[in-house]
């Protein structure tokens, strides 16, 4: 998002306090949409990169949410397609926190898709993806830590907490390879 937006906002809006926990709640998302015939590829089915723009613009929604900064995409971790979603459907992204560090901020997010005549409903893909805040200048700045409400929001982010270690470490290995420069 341009600083542009953040400037015509009214009335203007403070940054979340960092020193205040923010519970998952306060920022978890849901966004519908009816896919038409300007998403459709080659196929006839939703293009993936529509889905794509959707899952960026709707997990940047949590993200801001929590921070109340301007964010950028960081990582797109895991974006699996498993399912087409067609044109003609309702297509629901479900977007929640699951892991904050200092800057950064992990989103999950799981895309459904649902046939308005016969009310089927499959998942379609998830992904997982790291925004970090800005500040002013457009650098990185702090964010509120992130609380658990009950023990499975506590489990979500030991999960998260885990999976960003292990992609810490492969970064490490690909870094010694020499191959993280392709």
């Amino acid at each position: 998002m341009s600083s542009n937006f953040w400037n015509l906002q009214r009335p203007s809006s403070a940054p979340a306090d960092i020193n205040v926990p923010k519970t998952i709640a306060e920022s978890e998302t849901v966004t519908s949409r009816l896919m038409e015939v300007l998403d459709s590829n080659a196929h006839g089915n939703v293009h993936g990169g529509v889905i794509m723009r959707m899952i960026d613009e709707s997990a940047a929604i949590v993200a801001i949410k929590h921070s109340r900064r301007p964010v950028v995409t960081a990582r797109v971790d895991q974006l699996n397609f498993l399912e087409p979603a067609y044109i003609g459907e309702v297509v629901t992204l479900h977007c929640a926190l699951t892991f904050v560090g200092r800057t950064s901020m992990e989103v999950a997010v799981e895309v459904t898709a649902e046939s308005l005549r016969t009310a089927e409903t499959r998942r379609v893909c998830s992904c997982n993806i790291i925004y970090v805040a800005l500040d002013e200048n457009r650098k990185p700045v702090q964010v509120p830590p992130l609380k658990a409400t009950n023990e499975e929001e506590r489990q979500r982010i030991e999960r998260a907490k885990a999976r960003r270690e292990r992609m810490r470490q492969m970064d490490e290995e690909l870094k010694n390879t020499g191959l993280s420069n392709l």
